[in-house]
């Protein structure tokens, strides 16, 4: 099958697929890019032309070519200890206020956790607080990693990397204390996968069965979404944190353009956001658990 251009009106089509079925938003520069991309997934699934396509998508909502399609549209960048300083304040801001708290159970949730590498090294970093300070969290800890792609979320539970992937963000140090080898890849130590679990999750969609959260790790993830879409993102994560929660967002983002229920809360290490006490009031399941 020869390479073809996709039409405005078949972008344009494309476009309200994606963002009605993932919430996914694609700017008028993103026509060169989805072009290559379907052509790629048109040979791959032996479609003769994008209206085939399109009649495949919106036939079979869960198919494996939708499950492709996002995976393709959506950049699944990610690498251990991304930025490094939302992981400094979790482990010298954070858990010691969990410490003092003498909470019985703690709660952290990685949205699109993409392959798993924040989970784990929200794991990790736990695991290096845990070593100076045992017995000072309690042990009922559950870090829960969601994210939109089936794909992603099979490698993040198989929890095994290749060279390559350890490359980016782990050092030798940290790979000896929490790796074992498996062939010629690395799989996380049973300790640190043992809090952590996975299950896929449409942001869009309900997300209250997961329960509360104390901590929130919701990076580089909003800019797919429309500015409707960010407000009532934050609004649902803003009652899904227990009262005086944390949320952490990428670098460049932040949730004051589009809801008031939080609260900057600047730190030697960096920024992080407190759910506001406003945003719990006539919220049945605000009590802390």
């Amino acid at each position: 099958m020869t390479a073809r251009q996709i039409s405005p009106q078949e972008y344009d089509d494309f476009r309200r697929y994606l963002e009605e079925h993932s919430g996914i938003v694609l700017g008028d520069n993103k026509h060169y890019l989805v072009t290559s991309r379907l052509n790629r997934l048109m040979r791959e699934f032996d479609l003769e032309d994008f209206a085939t396509l399109m009649k495949r998508l919106k036939g079979q909502r869960n198919s494996k070519l939708h499950e492709q399609i996002v995976d393709a549209m959506t950049t699944n960048e990610t690498l251990w200890f991304r930025d490094a300083y939302p992981f400094e304040v979790l482990k010298y801001e954070l858990l010691p206020q969990i410490t003092a708290n003498k909470l019985r159970q703690v709660r952290i949730w990685s949205a699109a956790s993409s392959s798993g590498q924040e989970a784990y090294s929200i794991s990790m970093t736990i695991q290096e607080y845990l070593a100076s300070k045992p017995g000072s969290l309690p042990g009922n800890l559950q870090i829960i990693g969601t994210d939109i792609s089936a794909t992603m979320l099979r490698d993040a539970s198989s929890a095994t990397y290749d060279k390559m992937s350890l490359a980016r963000g782990i050092s030798e140090e940290r790979r000896q204390r929490f790796f074992i080898p498996a062939g010629d890849k690395w799989q996380v130590r049973p300790e640190i996968k043992a809090r952590t679990s996975f299950r896929e999750l449409n942001l869009l969609n309900n997300f209250s069965a997961l329960g509360k959260f104390d901590i929130i790790f919701c990076r580089n993830v909003l800019i797919y979404f429309s500015s409707e879409m960010k407000r009532d993102i934050l609004n649902r994560m803003a009652t899904s944190l227990n009262p005086g929660g944390h949320l952490f967002l990428g670098g460049s983002e932040s949730p004051t353009s589009y809801t008031d229920a939080f609260e900057m809360v600047r730190t030697p290490k960096g920024v992080v956001y407190r759910v506001k006490e406003s945003a719990h009031k006539g919220n049945p399941f605000s009590t802390r658990r």
